[in-house]
């Protein structure tokens, strides 16, 4: 461990331009334009107003978990920490002061969604202790008219 100088604290709607920022420089980083915009933070922020979680360092924010639950699990978006201050244990701090979050909301049970080609991501999680799941797949649909017509119509 480095003898670098952070904090962990809970994320506000007002870091949302140095949030910003920071996931437009992570290489890699998925953001879409409709759930990732202010307003999109700011109702994930709204709807879970502790959880989400900061780091910092000289004032600069240089890490983010977007952490939210739907009453029984929780999950993690959006970790990630400044590539020239990874390696201090800021993503570990982060994860924990989220999960005692989602712990004091009575969560017992927390997932994240990495992408594949994360080779970095993948590798922490797994050496950390979470379980990486076969046993499953994920799907998603997105919520427009086109779409939900469409799966109306299919039989």
């Amino acid at each position: 461990m480095s003898s670098l100088s952070y904090t962990i604290r809970e994320m506000k709607i007002e870091d949302y331009p140095e949030i910003y920022r920071l996931w437009m420089g992570i290489k890699g980083f998925g953001i879409r334009s409709i759930d990732d915009s202010k307003e999109g933070i700011e109702r994930f922020i709204r709807r879970n107003p502790t959880t989400s979680i900061v780091a910092e360092s000289d004032g600069q924010i240089v890490g983010t978990i977007l952490c939210g639950h739907d009453g029984r699990r929780g999950c993690f978006y959006h970790v990630c920490v400044k590539e020239d201050f990874r390696k201090n244990g800021i993503g570990k701090a982060m994860a924990v002061a989220a999960m005692k979050a989602l712990q004091e909301e009575k969560i017992n049970k927390v997932c994240l969604i990495a992408f594949t080609d994360n080779e970095v991501g993948n590798q922490f999680w797994k050496r950390v202790g979470w379980t990486f799941r076969e046993d499953l797949n994920y799907y998603d649909f997105t919520l427009n008219e086109e779409n939900i017509t469409r799966f109306n119509v299919w039989g």
